[in-house]
């Protein structure tokens, strides 16, 4: 089998690395930009919503067994694509390549959004004019923050950005924290107690609880990491039940607090006033800057490898310039954080994180297409994942035309 490692620099990085450090990793990896929305993803369910947190954490913890046993049946697998590869041939590979590069570019949109819009929390009047154009504070952040961003991206050895695992992790921490000093401490209270159901706001809800578990893609990359491959089970076990109790936290922290007054990032509820907030915002800020260049970079490397016109290292600075500049445009475009965030989630984190596994682990395992309570369980994560994906990706749709 032919293969070909999107990640060569920290796949070596990662090489023989312990249970324990493969756990923050995988923490890491899962536990992202979504933490700042759950409470409003909760909002839009409603109270019993949070029983499809843990119903998402749970099928999405299967289908990263399910990825886990693809590459069992063949050691040469390497990476994610290659999982599309042994399943689907060469075609397959492409479009699994393609579906991670388009969450992975998402991700990095969503990153510009959120430094505008906690920036613009921070510091409220700012803005200026250009003769007639008004450029809004938002706006502004944004692009000052992709220009503080820039220099990172032409760093093809991200070697010091392989250490920023353990500080995504302690960021989500402080963050939990911080809500919940805000509300216990500094006044604000957890009064709220709003509806128990809104089914309107499912397909939202879904969506964004998608997005928080969407680190499949660097699973296999996890896995091989490992000195002991047979213990990714248990880190798989011990990631999404973590992250679930952080999310779960978060949701409820902030839903108590604010209730349908919950905004798409719960930091932008937060009185300014207060210490605590500070702490939350600036450690919000400080994550986008350390993994952009980290969540670009894979897209980099695949369209360098694909085309020659970037083999020298000015041509390839320009490149990942330009792709900057694409998510900057595209922030810039729409800056509607949540309703990005749901897109992604019901589109491509659906695809990348329950479609790909189950369609990919049934065509390598002809075992698993007898029938039985396997197939039955993988056919209705199916079902369960094209409706979700179609009625996300919908309502998300919808949510942004209106706000255009």
């Amino acid at each position: 089998m032919e293969t070909q490692s999107q990640l060569p620099s920290t796949q070596l990085q990662l090489k023989g690395t312990t249970f324990l450090r493969t756990c923050i990793n995988g923490i890491n990896a899962l536990s992202g930009v979504g933490i700042l929305s759950i409470p409003f993803a909760l909002s839009q369910g409603g109270w019993l919503s949070l029983i499809l947190l843990s119903l998402v954490a749970a099928v999405c913890w299967y289908t990263g067994l399910l990825l886990k046993r693809c590459m069992d049946a063949n050691p040469s697998v390497r990476t994610y694509p290659d999982i599309g590869w042994l399943a689907f041939g060469f075609k397959g590979k492409i479009m699994v390549s393609i579906f991670v590069y388009m969450e992975l570019y998402l991700v990095a949109v969503e990153f510009l959004i959120l430094e505008g819009d906690n920036l613009q929390k921070l510091f409220p009047s700012s803005g200026f004019k250009v003769g007639s154009v008004s450029v809004e504070g938002k706006q502004m952040y944004m692009v000052l923050a992709a220009v503080f961003i820039l220099p990172t991206t032409w760093l093809k050895s991200l070697g010091l950005l392989a250490y920023v695992s353990f500080g995504g992790v302690l960021a989500s921490v402080v963050l939990v924290l911080c809500v919940a000093w805000v509300g216990a401490v500094d006044g604000v209270g957890f009064n709220q107690r709003d509806e128990l159901l809104k089914l309107q706001g499912l397909p939202t809800t879904l969506s964004l609880f998608l997005f928080c578990y969407c680190g499949h893609a660097v699973f296999p990359m996890l896995s091989n990491s490992m000195n002991n491959k047979t213990q990714f089970p248990k880190v798989l076990m011990v990631c999404f039940v973590t992250s679930t109790m952080s999310y779960g936290s978060m949701a409820i922290l902030g839903y108590l607090m604010y209730g349908d007054n919950i905004k798409s990032q719960v930091t932008l509820n937060l009185p300014t006033d207060k210490t605590s907030t500070k702490v939350a915002i600036y450690t919000t800020l400080i994550n986008p800057i350390t993994k952009y260049a980290a969540i670009i970079n894979p897209i980099a490397i695949a369209i360098e490898e694909a085309s020659r016109l970037f083999a020298t290292r000015s041509m390839a600075i320009l490149m990942r310039t330009l792709l900057l500049f694409t998510t900057l445009i595209l922030a810039l475009s729409i800056p509607f954080f949540a309703y990005v965030m749901a897109f992604t989630g019901a589109f491509l984190s659906v695809t990348n994180g329950i479609l790909i596994p189950c369609l990919c682990y049934l065509k390598i395992n002809k075992s698993a297409r007898k029938f039985g309570w396997e197939l039955v369980v993988i056919v209705g994560i199916l079902v369960m994942g094209f409706s979700v994906g179609i009625l996300g990706t919908c309502s998300s749709i919808k949510e942004i035309v209106k706000r255009l």
